[in-house]
């Protein structure tokens, strides 16, 4: 059976991917290289569980001797690279954590990846391709007129997070120039949907309001961001994997810019809707607090390029999006409690 490996894959993004490329009969089976830190969730793939084209090893990408034994194993045809760190706020309170898994942890996958890379023949190193999943938040702050980032936007990175993020795309960039490693780069915009970590902003705001918490807002609530549904992202994936240009950069975007604070209304007035409270709306626990170190005012994604050269367009708008993303979140409450415990979740603000 041909495979094709995946790091992070019990990951949001990560475990998106795998759900739905599994959902194809005809795909490659799928090997998961997971370390399972509070961010990853077994349960997130429990229903591929007892697939016989769904492999699972538990082990950190740092960890050269078990990348190694998995290649040579399972021989993939190629590598999708999520595992990260990938929480800003975390980031800034333990950065070591990042530099480690983003920075390290990247640069082993890449060592173990150009090792086997070498070692196959002529058509098997031709057909190979390793996929590195990125962030828009490489590019740093725009202002609110500025025009959106485009692949040949500067890098300027302001958090530990991004920053570490950063040095991953310059790693892989270099493996291509320099080793002549078949490498693939997606910049994307925020990500949402089902089976997100409940500290980002969409599912916290969803969780602490049903639980009757503040829905704490950094700053005036005016940083804005460019969202994308995760199918839709998935499928931006599949096609770059599939047909993007060897060493090339994709931005991946959806063109729904919103600020922190209109995100906090349209969930509380989906909760309105869908699950009632008797009396005031979940606005009422909306608070403001003192915004976070260096927090990035606005990013926005020029996807053009994917669009163009690949044909790919989100299907779902942000509305709809969003729907399907608080119904998930009321569909699934043991999902939802289990991550909870598990990432041992704070107050974060948006």
């Amino acid at each position: 059976m041909s495979h094709i490996l995946v790091t992070g894959g019990a990951g949001f993004i990560g475990g998106n991917f795998v759900l739905e490329w599994l959902s194809d009969p005809a795909a490659d089976g799928v090997v998961n290289v997971d370390k399972l830190t509070y961010a990853g969730h077994r349960q997130t793939l429990a229903s591929v569980g007892d697939n016989p084209r769904y492999v699972f090893v538990q082990a950190d990408i740092c960890d050269r001797m078990a990348l190694d034994h998995v290649l040579a194993k399972y021989q993939p045809r190629a590598i999708v690279h999520f595992a990260a760190e990938s929480h800003v706020d975390r980031s800034i309170h333990g950065p070591a954590a990042f530099i480690q898994t983003n920075l390290v942890g990247t640069f082993t996958l890449l060592e173990a990846a150009r090792a086997y890379w070498s070692s196959l023949n002529t058509d098997s190193r031709a057909a190979f391709r390793l996929l590195h999943v990125s962030t828009d938040e490489v590019f740093g702050s725009l202002g609110v007129e500025a025009p959106s980032f485009s692949e040949t936007t500067p890098y300027r990175p302001n958090s530990p997070y991004s920053a570490s993020k950063a040095g991953a795309d310059h790693l892989v960039r270099a493996y291509h120039h320099t080793y002549g490693l078949p490498v693939l780069t997606t910049n994307c915009s925020n990500g949402y949907g089902p089976y997100q970590s409940p500290e980002k902003l969409i599912p916290r705001i969803i969780t602490n309001a049903l639980a009757g918490k503040a829905l704490p807002i950094y700053g005036d609530g005016l940083n804005i961001r460019d969202w994308l549904y995760v199918g839709d992202l998935c499928a931006a994936l599949r096609a770059v994997l599939a047909h993007g240009r060897v060493g090339q950069t994709y931005n991946v975007g959806g063109g729904n810019e919103r600020s922190n604070l209109q995100i906090a209304h349209t969930l509380c007035d989906l909760l309105d809707e869908l699950r009632p409270r008797r009396e005031d709306s979940y606005r009422e626990q909306i608070c403001f607090v003192e915004d976070r170190p260096g927090h990035d005012r606005r990013y926005a994604v020029d996807a053009n390029k994917i669009h163009s050269e690949l044909g790919w367009q989100p299907v779902e708008s942000f509305e709809s999006g969003l729907r399907k993303t608080v119904q998930w979140f009321l569909d699934n409450p043991v999902w939802v409690q289990a991550a909870l415990r598990n990432e041992g979740v704070g107050h974060h603000a948006a």
